[in-house]
């Protein structure tokens, strides 16, 4: 590793998993984590150990499961949430705890209701004993672009000689411009006597859309290690994006000198399992990875493309994973040509999850005349992503006209076929009635309800987009089908089964903490 080189260190399963309606079960976050390796990424962090028993379980998974990766676990500032974070990592082969506390004024006295010197003590203490435990240990100065330089100094030195390996100096509410944050690196690097010992890193929210500007001011001001998430996901505004932080960084090496190991042909397919998972889709405009990235729809442009990409185009769909759309999959594709795609895609199903997903391919093949790349991966997301869900779409039937609407819903209910019929004020209203009455949750309202093509045509794939909202619980749920209602059930069901894994959870409360950090 030369000077030059900087970790990617990826928080989509622990700060990305904050968005309002993205918690993830754990089979999600175990297929997450496999694709960051397959990325290059540097360290996972893979959540929030003290939070609950479902979060300790996913982290002690990811931990065993990735072979390369540094696995880390949030810890605030106590010895019973470090005890807990290095009780889930200890098994991973590269193990890292990474606790923080808050260093600015405002926060230390309103939310710690500490004192400087205290916060400094309660710094030597946590980071040594996290040390004592684990030999891989991230400090973060918790609102570290609004507190002051001297004590920001001061804590840093406690934070390196208590044994922090890896220093953060995240601009959590994203207050920083990329002059200040740069510049707070260059102070703080030269201030701290001991600052060669360790590696420092930058943590940016979006919340005035400079997050990726901000990081990579923090690269040019010394840090060599970034903090971000797939499709910038994350609290408020979400983070720094990783799909833009390492193509900028590979894009403008001429005056961004550094280096990532990220296997960048891997992106696309990062987006696309994050957005699956989430539900959140990617606006088309988004840089990098948006569908419209590499559109040109300007005469001018095309002109200049068709004569030479570089005129428009500063790097290659190919480069990022975007493969071409075209049409080889039809009803008369074979198992051996589905699989082969499908290897091309980047997927590696069981023997069972490849039946399910090849007869569903065949029943699309059968209802539209081309099956594109984009069909595929919305199908086979859609199934692998519902395998294991206590409940399931088994059938609907929806009957729509001028004297009303009326559904009829057979669910798989924990291993039990279940089925009602209902009306509504529409079809759609008709279809989620049905899903109520089998499956009561009074207290939960529908907050949206979205719809979107996966490709072009009046014969298109569907999917469906529900975000549920219960007692201050928010989940999201996606389903995708060449019937509009066929998805809509499976988006609805989809959330409804992320509503329940989040009222199973025993959560201690993250104010102060992982919903406060970095």
């Amino acid at each position: 590793m030369t000077g030059n080189h900087v970790k990617i260190f990826d928080t989509t399963l622990r700060d990305g998993e904050q968005s309002p309606g993205c918690s993830m079960n754990l089979e999600e976050k175990l297929r997450v984590a496999a694709q960051l390796e397959a990325m290059g990424v540097d360290v996972i962090e893979a959540g929030f150990a003290i939070a609950s028993e479902g979060d300790f379980e996913a982290v002690r998974e990811v931990a065993r499961q990735c072979e390369k990766a540094t696995i880390a676990s949030l810890s605030r500032a106590a010895p019973g949430d470090i005890d807990r974070a290095w009780e889930a990592v200890k098994v991973a082969r590269f193990p890292r705890i990474h606790t923080f506390i808050a260093t600015s004024p405002l926060h230390m006295r309103v939310k710690l209701r500490m004192e400087p010197t205290e916060v400094l003590e309660a710094i030597a203490r946590t980071v040594g004993h996290a040390r004592n435990l684990c030999p891989d240990i991230e400090w973060s100065a918790e609102d570290a672009t609004r507190s002051e330089p001297d004590f920001l100094v001061r804590a840093v030195e406690a934070a390196i000689k208590a044994g922090a390996t890896t220093i953060n100096l995240p601009d959590t509410v994203g207050y920083a411009t990329p002059e200040t944050y740069g510049a707070m690196f260059r102070d703080v690097i030269n201030r701290v006597p001991n600052a060669d010992k360790a590696i420092f890193s930058t943590h940016c929210h979006n919340d005035l859309g400079l997050a990726v500007a901000n990081s990579l001011a923090g690269v040019m001001g010394g840090a060599r290690q970034v903090e971000c998430t797939i499709n910038g996901i994350g609290e408020r505004a979400g983070n720094a994006a990783l799909e833009e932080i390492v193509m900028a960084l590979r894009t403008r090496h001429d005056v961004m000198p550094y280096d990532t190991g990220i296997v960048t042909t891997e992106i696309t397919r990062a987006s696309r399992l994050i957005s699956a998972i989430t539900g959140f889709q990617v606006q088309p405009n988004k840089a990098v990875v948006g569908a419209n990235a590499f559109a040109h729809e300007s005469g001018i442009h095309q002109d200049g493309v068709l004569k030479d990409k570089q005129t428009y185009e500063i790097m290659t769909p190919e480069s990022v994973g975007l493969t071409a759309n075209n049409l080889v999959m039809g009803k008369h594709s074979g198992r051996a040509a589905f699989r082969e795609k499908l290897e091309q895609l980047g997927y590696k199903l069981s023997d069972n999850q490849f039946q399910d997903a090849f007869k569903r391919f065949k029943d699309l093949a059968d209802a539209k005349k081309h099956v594109y790349d984009e069909d595929i991966i919305a199908l086979v997301d859609d199934e692998t992503l519902r395998a294991h869900d206590r409940i399931q779409v088994e059938e609907i039937e929806v009957y729509a006209g001028s004297k009303g609407q009326r559904a009829i819903v057979s669910l798989i209910i924990d291993g039990a076929e279940k089925t009602a019929t209902s009306k509504g004020n529409g079809p759609v209203d008709a279809l989620f009635a049905t899903i109520r009455q089998l499956v009561p949750h009074d207290d939960a309202t529908l907050q949206l309800y979205q719809v979107h093509a996966v490709t072009q045509g009046t014969d298109a794939q569907a999917e469906v987009t529900v975000r549920l909202e219960e007692n201050g619980r928010t989940v999201q749920g996606t389903g995708a089908d060449a019937d509009t209602l066929v998805a809509s059930a499976r988006a609805y069901v989809n959330a409804l089964n992320k509503l329940l894994t989040k009222r199973t959870k025993q959560a201690v409360d993250p104010a102060e903490g992982v919903r406060a950090s970095a």
